[in-house]
């Protein structure tokens, strides 16, 4: 969401203009699909995460400008609130010790932002949702300073027409409203990006579709919002209520929502494109002067300026994205299911999982989608959502006879899904020593059945035995869950609970 945007007001006009433009901008993708102009294959990936500020209590600090400031790097960027960041990792080649120089990169650079946050009394902690976040933290008010924020939420509020409902039944149930979008600063994540030739991308995207659940099993950190245990990965239904453009009555008709995880297996890039413009209104209606068509005419790669910003404003979980990179046309799978954190360490265990999965997955001879009801890998994804390393999934049985069986995540990970992710990366030319070592995080959690939202629903609970009050214990955990991400060690070996008090004399 960080793209410059001039901060403006649209007339009738606009919305017209800017729907022809995409429609131009639409042909000139499918002229550069046809006269094959996108980018040789680089096994290229690319790396964000979404980070919060945190002060020694705990609690949020909104204090983002000051911090990045500080840091002074182009890796690190504003997000939507005053109390989140965003760094970004240069990509890097698929191959050799891959993910042990992300670690690395990460480790050197998160720890120079924590530095730097800590000059003005806050620290950086990457998780889903940061437990001790109240509603009075999530207004308007405390939105980045970025035209682009500003300008997106009028145009979400102004398209709802109400406010918004956030209603969200789990261990416990949250039901409150906001007058802005501001609450969707909560959902911090990690994109992983992955470029893909366009002959590709549709074995890719179906196969990240496919291991979304799977993803978020393993991988959920996001119990608590605003005091109440909601879902172990309680991101991605905040995310969508939190930016739905739809009030009731269109919720009825079946209208999409914006934050949205697909309705079918596609063939092509194309056809996520082509069911962005179809589907969903333009948000920020801004044309540039470019003619992607006279550009195309006369040898040249077009920006697709207005099809990027719409592309920008759908919220799919695993989104095709357009890019120029050294003059040449590319397109990427980007893959936004994912929390943040618990550890450098975990977050580069589900990225090894997930490139080697996704691989494994497009190039099989009898591909999962074609034996995996699109429905069903959407209930997955919700089932995960909800029961984290608990839930049990719909997958294809193995062997002649087809069909799907019912399975615990975890059983699924171990026994079918590593074998795949070990032969996706040494298909990729990732060295044993760093398959082995990440991929056993991911085999660690499935067998001790623990991931970031289970040590943090159960740190809470033995803080309220305790005897801590409800927001007290969500303090607590919050500040010991820092401690334990900057030791580094993965979550599946974190002690549950609080440390024991040291006593005085």
């Amino acid at each position: 969401m960080g793209e410059k945007v001039v901060a403006g007001r649209f007339d009738l006009s606009d919305r017209q203009r800017y729907r022809d433009k995409l429609r131009r901008c639409l042909t000139g993708l499918e002229r550069l699909l046809a006269e094959q102009r996108f980018d040789r294959p680089q096994n290229l990936m690319g790396l964000e995460i979404e980070l919060n500020l945190v002060g020694t209590d705990g609690m949020p600090r909104m204090l983002n400008g000051e911090v990045l400031e500080r840091i002074a790097s182009r890796d690190f960027q504003t997000e939507l609130a005053m109390f989140n960041l965003e760094v970004n990792i240069a990509p890097h080649r698929l191959g050799g010790r891959v993910f042990d120089r992300l670690a690395e990169e990460l480790r050197t650079s998160l720890a120079y932002a924590d530095r730097k946050a800590g000059e003005v009394d806050a620290g950086i902690v990457m998780i889903g949702i940061l437990p001790t976040l109240d509603r009075d933290d999530l207004v308007s008010s405390n939105l980045s300073d970025v035209d682009r924020y500003t300008l997106l939420n009028d145009q979400i509020v102004a398209a709802r027409g109400e406010d918004f409902v956030l209603d969200i039944d789990g261990v416990e149930r949250l039901t409150c409203t906001s007058k802005s979008i501001a609450p969707e600063a909560a959902c911090t994540s990690v994109q992983l990006h992955l470029q893909v030739t366009p002959g590709r991308f549709a074995d890719v995207w179906n196969a990240a579709q496919a291991v979304a659940g799977v993803q978020i099993a393993v991988g959920a950190n996001s119990p608590f919002l605003f005091g109440r245990e909601l879902w172990c990965e309680s991101r991605p239904p905040l995310f969508q209520q939190s930016t739905d453009t739809r009030p009731p009555e269109l919720q009825a008709q079946g209208v999409r929502p914006r934050t949205w995880f697909g309705e079918r297996w596609i063939s092509s890039a194309y056809d996520l494109f082509e069911e962005n413009l179809r589907y969903f209104p333009a948000l920020l209606p801004i044309c540039d002067e470019e003619d992607p068509l006279e550009v195309l005419d006369q040898g040249g790669v077009p920006s697709l300026a207005e099809l990027v910003l719409h592309n920008g404003t759908v919220y799919r979980w695993n989104r095709p994205v357009y890019g120029i990179a050294d003059g040449v046309p590319h397109l990427r799978v980007e893959n936004r299911v994912l929390p943040a954190g618990p550890t450098i360490t975990d977050v580069i265990a589900n990225a090894a999982f997930y490139y080697g999965l996704v691989r494994a997955l497009a190039e099989e001879p009898r591909p999962v989608w074609t034996r995996l009801p699109f429905e069903a890998a959407a209930a997955n994804f919700d089932a995960a959502c909800r029961y984290g390393i608990d839930a049990r999934m719909v997958w294809p049985r193995r062997g002649r006879h087809g069909g799907t069986v019912e399975v615990d995540a975890v059983t699924l990970v171990r026994d079918e899904l590593l074998p795949l992710a070990d032969a996706g990366l040494a298909g990729w030319g990732v060295e044993p020593a760093d398959r082995d070592l990440y991929l056993g995080v991911i085999e660690e959690r499935c067998r001790r059945r623990a991931n970031g939202a289970s040590w943090q629903a159960a740190t809470f609970h033995r803080a309220r035995e305790a005897g801590l009050s409800r927001d007290a214990a969500l303090a607590a955990t919050t500040r010991r869950y820092g401690e334990l991400m900057r030791q580094g060690e993965p979550v599946h070996t974190w002690p549950v609970g609080l440390p024991e008090p040291v006593p005085l004399g």
